[in-house]
């Protein structure tokens, strides 16, 4: 087995990643860097409840699940999953007090965690090992420079997100052979992320009579998922499909897989769908796609962070710290429904030109 850079063997990886679904979706090239460049290793990924779902059947990879609402309960059940085992790594991939808790109770020689920059929580106390310092780096690059402190090459971007043919049954349930099937997912975990609903609904209207669209609305089976949706739904003119609340996570990721285009803010979805192979047009004004937006449909993102920023902060992109939030009443409208229209008008005229 490898040595990493202190010339002991390497045999067992630990990762500590919690959440969230976009979050664990940037992990998984890791996994499949660390399986292709050291075959053999035993990796276990210590995952929250509702990510540890998502990743369900992901070869080759034991997980312990940590219930992040159980308070003591949860540290505790941690400790006795944990106790009697060894790692020779910990990759500490999360800069939080609650993950740095658990990174107490877990053995390990190695343990590898973010650079000082981007420390926070006290996280260089948990650690004996610093990745390198990078400015400008999207989450997932930095993620996938974990495996460099152990002499290996950074991770590649690959996914390879698995979802069981009932999944896909699903999807093919929902969607319509006939037309392009677009799914919104429109509600963020942070409310301030979030678009206005008669804009969305303005813009999936706009899709399906330009377009002939198939427009499916997905969401949590939260009340708040729910009502945003449902107002999107009342406020269309055109017809739609609200699947809010209606399936799981394994069918979301199906369903992503299987649409031809997925519309949403920074939000866990948009990640699945980037996960999937699918485009993704953003709308980002409260946070930087450069950092956080679905890494391969950069270039599909309505990008109205650098002006959010200077009005809500007096800061310019390149004089603000890296990963800083815009998250203020009033960001996302500065998202214009012609904003949006535009970059669907740009992507449909490039899927005819690659046809």
């Amino acid at each position: 087995m490898l040595n990493d850079s202190a010339g002991t063997s390497v045999n067992s990886i630990c990762i500590l990643r919690l959440s969230a679904i976009g979050d664990v979706t940037h992990v998984l090239p890791v996994i499949h860097s660390l399986q292709k460049q050291m075959p053999g290793v035993r990796i276990t990924w210590i995952i929250g409840k509702m990510e540890a779902r998502l990743l369900e059947g992901l070869p080759g990879v034991e997980f312990i699940v940590f219930d992040k609402s159980a308070g003591l309960r949860g540290y505790i059940d941690l400790w006795r999953q944990l106790r009697g085992r060894r790692f020779d790594v910990l990759f500490h991939m999360q800069v939080a007090l609650r993950a740095n808790i658990a990174a107490l109770l877990v053995p390990a020689s190695t343990r590898v965690g973010y650079d000082r920059e981007r420390s926070k929580d006290l996280h260089g106390l948990f650690i004996n090992q610093r990745i390198p310092r990078r400015s400008g780096q999207h989450v997932l690059d930095c993620l996938a420079s974990f495996p460099t402190a152990l002499g290996l090459k950074p991770a590649e971007p690959e996914w390879h997100l698995p979802v069981a043919e009932t999944d896909n049954a699903f999807a093919d349930r929902v969607l319509d052979p006939a037309r392009p099937n677009l799914v919104i997912s429109p509600v963020a975990s942070h409310e301030l992320r979030n678009w206005p609903t008669q804009r969305y609904a303005a813009l999936a209207d706009y899709a399906v009579h330009q377009y002939g669209v198939r427009i499916i609305l997905v969401g949590g089976p939260s009340e708040q998922d729910r009502q945003y949706c449902q107002a999107i739904e009342e406020a269309m003119q055109e017809e739609v499909l609200n699947l809010c609340g209606q399936d799981t996570l394994k069918q979301l990721a199906a369903l992503m897989a299987r649409a031809d285009l997925v519309i949403a803010p920074d939000t866990g979805p948009a990640h699945i769908a980037n996960a999937m192979g699918t485009d993704v047009l953003g709308l980002f004004a409260s946070s930087n796609p450069y950092r956080s937006g679905p890494y391969n449909s950069i270039e599909w993102c309505v990008n109205r962070y650098p002006q959010a920023l200077e009005r809500f902060t007096g800061k310019r992109v390149e004089s603000a710290r890296w990963g800083a939030k815009a998250e203020f009443n009033g960001a996302m409208e500065l998202i214009t429904v012609d904003d949006a229209t535009a970059m669907l008008d740009h992507w449909m005229a490039r899927r005819r030109q690659t046809a």
